[in-house]
Formats: structure tokens, C-alpha cells, sequence
């Protein structure tokens, strides 16, 4: 038994597949892309298939340069959903990925019922394959299995259709479903009954950090031992492992996590604030829980600049236009491209550019590209704030955009208050071998997680309290222009 972990690393793009090693450090990092296909408007499809032989390849290659190791950890994309057949482990139709919106017609009915599904969530994807599949269920019960991609690395690693393959996920993604009760997370029967899915074909819930069995199909079948979904791996990786402790993540969305403890929230549905209650991990049957907020479009923005506009050559690009002017020249752009998520949740908002003078150029539309999302990152700490009753001392970052300086030091600005650079940009993987590792006792306990953070840079703000309160004021109104652009779609709520 060594101390290294190995982690899988599902993503929406990508597999990724890492040594961690006793001192928080990545070696031997091998990538492979797997990326979604977009059959029509709304739909989003996974191959489930070409995910697992990306995972048994990187994660053979990690171990061929790394090896040994004492325990192997899984982080994942949520929500995206697999069903597959239990005898030969073969998917009976394309995964439905986690941005896929052709349920949304089936959440808006359910709310009639009181049920309040969100279509990115995967309860009414499960349905929505199995009604495909099997309408009538006479297989899903025996003959099927349902789960998200962490329930299919799970199976894929622990050797498939060999008649040992674990079929489980854990509380992190079990709570995201839409399809449990929570203390304890379990599956919730009334969900279940409304959507036609049986308790039978479901993965059994399992602790984020424990042994649950060998990855027979690997070298050495070195035992699986952690799951976590990507924003609370995250969450992990930058050691905020004590409540009070919050993590934002700038990817191609946004995801800000705040640590709350082990009190129990009243229910899984949005809170005042915009916020939703998470599970942040569970260990020896206990939970502890944190609250989340979401940007529906970050990197995204930047790709537009690039792709679109033709305004930066790469995403890297846009660091070196904007630091080209000293401001924007009171130009405010709203990041609304698919919508405002935390906290007022309007899919009919649209992206704005305000301000506009003959004196604006290219630098200042990319500053204020790159101050309007740090402004969105101030949107979802303030909401955090709220609902989970806690002051963070300092927000902690990773994400591609942690790589931006300009971006960095405006949310630093934006935020009030330090910002801690992650040393490892995608602490998803981090985080996922801290859990392995505590199963393994390579970290003994949270506190010793939170002890091994160590941020690659800390940047502070500089402006007085009055300039920031005055910019905020400014930006809250321009976000408020950008809402409701679109009334039918901003009538639309889970």
C-alpha cells in the first residue's frame, strides 16, 4: 500500500486521469477529449461508451507512469445521465447530458403536480431515456441499470459486466438528482413514482470517501474509494473544509461553493438567496453540507470575444487587450448569454453591453467583459453570504479563468476581499485524491485536507470601500437592464 491516489477525472470536454501524491501535488497527468455532441437546439448527448475508454486509457497510462497506488478517487460532470444493460454493461441509448433541455416541457407539467424538477438535473433525464427505451418498464427494474457518470466510471473501473461491477454514487451526486430526501440523502419514492423510475435500477448511495470495492479492470485493481461531483471536489481540492471556507470556479460556467457545516438545510430547493443546498461530502454516514451558486455562462463570454467578435485571437489573449486601457470608460457588460442564474434566476435575460461611447474600443469591451463576470462572482458570494450565514475571510479560485490576471485582480475588487489562486487550476482532481486519501489515511481528517491548502498567489484588493459600494451600485443596475429581456422565458422558474 502507497500513499499516492489515483483520480478520474470526468468533465464536460474531457477525461483526465492524475497521480496525487502525499504532498498535494499532481504527476502524471494524461488527458483524453470526449466532447458532446448537439444532435438539435437544446439537446446535448454523451457517448457513454467512447467516456469509458477514455477512463480505462488514462487511467492506465497515469498508473504505468505513477504506480503504485493505494486508492483510486472519482470526480465527475453531474447530472448527466447513463443507462445501461446490467448483463453486458452496453449503454441502450446516447447519455443525456447534464445542459440538455428537452425535459423542460416535463418539469414545467410536473410543477402542477408540486414537483419542481429542474431540466438540468437528472431526474427527468433518467425518464426521458427510459421512456425512450422501455416505456411500458418491463426491463428497467431487472434488466437496467440508471445513473450518472459517476455511477458509470464506478462500473466501467470496477471491471463491467464481470459479475463484480459496483453500481453506486455518492451523496454529492445523489442530492443534485432531483430524486432523494436528505437526512439521510436517500431516494425519495414520491419522485421515483411520478417519473416511472424503479428503486431496482438505481445505484445504491454510498460515503464520498470510503473503500466500496476493487477497480478490478486496472493494474493491481487497486481499491475505488472516493466520489464527488466536480464543484464539490473542487470545493475539497482548495481545502475549504471548515464551514465559513468558499471556493468560486470560472470555467465555461461558474460555480461558487461555501462550506456550512453539518446542520441540516429544510429542504433541497432553492434558498431566498438564490442559492441551492448542497451536500459538500459525506464520510462515515455523516454529511456535511454548503450552499451553491451558479453563473450559466463564463469562459463562455470570452469564447464569444474570440469566436465571434473577433476581438482576441485566444482566451489567453484577453488578459493583454484589457490591461491595454486603465478602465472600461463606464462601459458595463452584463455576462447574460444564456440566461442569469444566482440569485435572481432569469432565463429570459440576455447579454448587455452599456455605455457604449464613439471613445470605446477593443480594450475597453474586453475589461468590461472580463469586470462584468468577476462582477457575476460578487453576485454569487453576496447571495452564499445570505443563505448560508457565514463571512468568508477570503474567496478561493481555479478554473481557466484563473489563470487571467486581469480577471483575478477584479474580482478581488469586485468581492472586497482577498482572492487565493489555486495552485492546481483544476482543483476537481485535487480534491477527488483528498477524499481517496482520507480513506486511505494519507490525510487523516478535514482538518488536515484544510492544513495542505496552499494557494499559488493571493491577490488583494487595492480601491476604498466607497469606489467599490459605488461600482456595485452601478453594476447592480445594469444588471438589472439585462433581465427580463425575453417575458416568456423569464416567467419560467425551479
Amino acid at each position: 500500500m502507497t500513499d499516492s491516489l489515483l483520480v478520474v477525472d470526468v468533465g464536460t470536454s474531457g477525461v483526465r486521469a492524475a497521480i496525487v501524491r502525499p504532498d498535494a501535488t499532481l504527476a502524471h497527468v494524461h488527458h483524453v477529449a470526449v466532447l458532446p455532441s448537439t444532435p438539435a437546439p437544446g439537446l446535448v448527448e454523451v457517448d457513454a461508451d467512447a467516456i469509458a475508454q477514455a477512463v480505462l486509457e488514462v487511467a492506465a497510462a497515469a498508473l504505468k507512469a505513477g504506480g503504485p497506488v493505494g486508492g483510486v478517487g472519482i470526480a465527475n460532470q453531474r447530472a448527466t445521465t447513463v443507462v445501461w444493460e446490467r448483463t453486458t454493461g452496453r449503454p441502450v441509448a446516447p447519455a443525456i447530458g447534464w445542459q440538455d433541455l428537452r425535459t423542460l416541457g416535463t418539469c414545467l407539467t410536473l410543477q402542477a403536480d408540486g414537483f419542481r424538477f429542474a431540466p438540468n438535473a437528472t431526474a427527468t433525464k433518467a425518464a426521458a431515456i427510459l421512456d425512450a427505451v422501455d416505456p411500458d418498464r418491463a426491463r428497467a427494474a431487472a434488466a437496467l441499470c440508471v445513473g450518472t457518470i459517476d455511477s458509470w466510471v464506478a462500473w466501467t473501473l470496477s471491471g463491467g459486466a464481470t459479475g463484480a461491477q459496483l453500481h453506486v454514487t455518492d451523496a454529492t451526486n445523489a442530492a443534485v438528482t432531483g430524486l432523494v430526501e436528505i437526512d439521510p440523502v436517500r431516494w425519495d419514492p414520491r419522485a421515483l413514482d411520478v417519473l416511472g423510475i424503479p428503486l431496482a435500477s438505481l445505484p445504491r448511495i454510498v460515503d464520498s470517501s470510503g473503500p466500496l470495492g476493487p477497480a478490478a479492470a486496472l493494474e493491481g485493481a487497486p481499491p475505488i474509494c472516493a466520489i464527488a461531483g466536480d464543484q464539490q471536489a473542487s470545493l475539497i481540492g482548495q481545502g475549504c473544509t471548515r464551514p465559513g471556507l468558499a471556493k468560486v470556479t470560472f470555467g465555461t460556467g461558474g460555480s461558487l461553493n461555501l462550506c456550512t457545516g453539518s446542520a441540516v438545510p429544510g429542504t433541497l430547493g432553492r434558498n431566498a438567496g438564490g442559492t441551492f443546498p448542497i451536500v459538500a461530502w459525506q464520510r462515515a454516514g455523516a454529511a456535511t453540507f454548503g450552499v451553491e451558486g451558479i453563473i450559466l455562462s463564463a469562459g463562455t463570454c470570452i469564447e464569444w470575444l474570440r469566436d465571434d467578435l473577433g476581438l482576441i485571437e485566444s482566451s489567453a489573449d484577453s488578459a493583454a487587450v484589457a490591461a491595454a486601457c486603465a478602465d472600461t470608460g463606464g462601459v458595463w457588460f452584463v455576462p447574460a448569454l444564456l440566461g442569469l442564474g444566482t440569485p435572481v434566476w432569469d432565463f429570459g435575460a440576455r447579454g448587455a453591453l452599456l455605455g457604449l461611447t464613439r471613445g470605446t474600443g477593443r480594450p475597453e469591451i474586453v475589461r468590461a467583459v472580463l469586470e462584468g463576470l468577476a462582477a457575476r462572482g460578487a453576485d454569487l458570494l453576496e447571495a452564499a453570504e445570505i443563505d448560508g450565514g457565514l463571512t468568508p475571510p477570503a474567496l478561493r479560485l481555479d478554473g481557466g479563468m484563473s489563470a487571467n490576471d486581469v480577471f483575478v485582480a477584479a474580482l478581488a475588487e469586485a468581492v472586497g476581499r482577498p482572492v487565493e489562486v489555486s495552485a492546481v487550476r483544476e482543483a476537481t482532481t485535487l480534491g477527488a485524491g483528498f477524499l481517496a486519501g482520507l480513506a486511505t489515511g494519507t490525510w487523516r481528517d478535514e482538518a488536515d485536507v484544510a492544513a495542505a491548502y496552499r494557494p499559488a498567489a493571493t491577490v488583494e484588493p487595492t480601491a476604498p470601500e466607497s469606489v467599490r459600494a459605488e461600482r456595485r451600485h452601478r453594476w447592480l443596475e445594469a444588471r438589472h437592464r439585462a433581465e427580463q429581456l425575453i417575458p416568456e422565458l423569464s416567467t419560467i422558474t425551479f
